[in-house]
């Protein structure tokens, strides 16, 4: 039989009403009261009624989720990632997660959101993979609706972000390149739209231009972040009697398909061809050959991202440092890049 606020009035000597006061927190009930009420509460196993301190307080204790990609499930282990330390942050705060799949920037992924704001199902959300011009930041910022985001935009107004410096990560790859020997170097960038594959390409096209080196056109292409995808566009890229020596991959899912289309093509990877990718999902340390790629914390971001939301719906002030918050990656050399062919 379950605890009620009536039985531990009855324990304490207290009315009801002080009862329950103490046990929410505030601050008319004395200090010595109030430890009595709460010691008294758990020493009889007493377990609040989560709906109606919900109601009480016209909240959900829910924050929202909604993964940009196509179908109910997902194989990008970036997400897996990402939404663990998303999911463990809330838990550590006694929230819970509602997550959901939408394609992005389409209808039904608008009209998700607009659901979670205008039907009150969560208190927050979180986004992540921004665009250039994200509809979903510009519907949350009118609506006055509290969220985060892993990612930035170009979207104007006040919001707070965490984002990784992929100019300079994919700067530096580049340059690792190009230390090697390589010259001749492609890059399968991410979708256009996408606000990550702006800061990726600055960086590339910076690293070959301090060099003096020229991008041929036909080795900027972008991919769609799947292994499939970056299977077919290396194969694209190889295809060909001029080859790169090297392929910068916007994700680490694209450079391991383009490892294995090298493959098809008798190419071995660290010796004719050299391949880098970006993120240092757990399977790029697993590859054959290992990865070398530009780190993200992708958990830790999950976490700080979902912390930020929560003290946002706390009232807490977030300075401005602490409202966008841009992480170093760094450069992981694995056995995937070595010095060009002949």
């Amino acid at each position: 039989m379950s605890v009620t606020l009536k039985d531990i009035a009855k324990q304490v000597g207290f009315s009801v009403t002080t009862v329950s006061r103490a046990l929410a927190g505030y601050d008319d009930v004395a200090e010595e009261t109030r430890r009595l009420i709460v010691q008294t509460a758990e020493e009889m196993g007493y377990r609040p009624n989560v709906m109606a301190r919900r109601l009480q307080k016209q909240r959900t204790d829910t924050l929202g989720f909604v993964i940009p990609t196509f179908g109910p499930r997902f194989s990008d282990p970036f997400f897996s990632e990402l939404l663990a330390g998303i999911g463990n942050e809330a838990a550590s705060h006694d929230l819970d997660l509602l997550v959901s799949t939408r394609p992005p920037d389409t209808p039904e992924e608008a009209q998700a959101y607009e659901r979670l704001v205008r039907e009150g199902r969560v208190d927050g959300v979180i986004l992540t993979r921004t665009r250039i011009n994200d509809a979903r930041i510009a519907y949350l910022l009118e609506q006055n609706f509290p969220f985060t985001s892993f990612g930035r935009t170009r979207v104007a107004g006040e919001y707070a972000c965490v984002d990784v410096d992929g100019e300079s990560g994919v700067f530096e790859a580049t340059r690792h390149l190009i230390e090697l020997g390589h010259r001749d170097v492609a890059i399968i960038l991410p979708p256009e739209d996408l606000m990550f594959s702006v800061y990726r390409w600055n960086g590339f096209r910076r690293a070959m231009e301090t060099q003096g080196l020229t991008i041929k056109p036909t080795w900027k292409i972008s991919g769609d972040l799947t292994e499939q995808g970056g299977y077919a566009v290396a194969r694209h890229l190889l295809n060909n009697s001029q080859r790169p020596t090297a392929i910068i991959a916007g994700n680490d899912l694209m450079a391991i398909g383009a490892m294995r289309a090298a493959r098809e093509y008798g190419l071995i990877v660290g010796q004719d061809l050299s391949v880098i990718g970006f993120d240092d999902i757990p399977l790029a340390e697993h590859a054959h050959p290992a990865l070398t790629t530009v780190r993200q914390p992708i958990y830790e971001i999950g976490r700080h991202v979902c912390r930020m939301l929560v003290k946002m719906l706390k009232g807490e002030y977030l300075t401005s440092d602490e409202c966008q918050v841009l992480f170093d990656p760094e450069l992981v050399v694995r056995d995937s890049t070595g010095p060009p062919f002949g």
